[in-house]
């Protein structure tokens, strides 16, 4: 077994996380605060920052651009409209470029568009001007999708825009601080792998997940 693995789990699950991170952002004030899951994986997360901060609740979704044969590798995101945005580091390591990735994000747009289509079911979006908006993911590994959220959710003139996460590597949480007005994690460790290292109980979630969140 690796060493990582084998290091004691920081929390016990989403909603644990979820816990922990309200704590952190409870002490602020905030002006007609929207609490963003970036979903799937942070939709949990967010319920629970929300209901602790009395916040109304939504989604955003952003799709991570995987590696040709390594998919889990994210070389860059993208949201239902707003442009891609590609790790040029990434790119470099693995000799690739962005005309390269243009069918692996054109299916990852369309399906970005698939799941905002469905966890609206109808609904139309919140209003973001003028409004604190905290945009809260289960965890940080390389900060490009939360980057392609957080421009998106930008271009919708937020008074401010946090991004919150229970976890996150140190280096990741360095670049967001570029894109958004404050970040907010309860731990930063070192030796960071994965995002489901730190938590014991990191379970895939689906569509109904986040919709059972939404409409509660």
């Amino acid at each position: 077994m690796p060493a990582w693995e084998a290091r004691p789990r920081v929390f016990a699950d989403r909603e644990d996380g979820g816990r922990r991170l309200a704590d952190a952002l409870r002490g602020r004030r905030w002006a007609e605060p929207l609490v963003l899951g970036l979903a799937r994986g942070g939709v949990p997360v967010a319920a629970v920052v929300a209901r602790r901060l009395g916040a109304e609740l939504d989604v955003v979704v952003a799709r991570k651009i995987g590696a040709p044969g390594r998919r889990e590798y994210g070389v860059g995101a993208v949201t239902p409209d707003g442009p891609a945005i590609y790790d040029e580091a990434g790119l470099r390591a693995l000799n690739l470029t962005a005309a390269r990735m243009a069918r692996a994000e054109g299916r990852e747009r369309a399906e970005a568009r698939r799941r905002r289509e469905r966890y609206r079911a109808g609904r139309e979006p919140p209003g973001v001007s003028g409004r604190d908006v905290l945009l809260v993911d289960d965890g940080l590994a390389t900060g490009v999708t939360a980057t392609a959220a957080l421009r998106e959710v930008r271009a919708a003139r937020p008074r401010t825009l946090v991004f919150a996460a229970p976890v996150a590597a140190p280096g990741a949480a360095a670049r967001v601080r570029l894109e958004a007005d404050d970040v907010v994690c309860v731990a930063e460790p070192r030796g960071f792998r994965a995002v489901g290292q730190w938590y014991a109980d990191f379970r895939q979630l689906g569509d109904d997940d986040v919709l059972g969140l939404l409409t509660r």
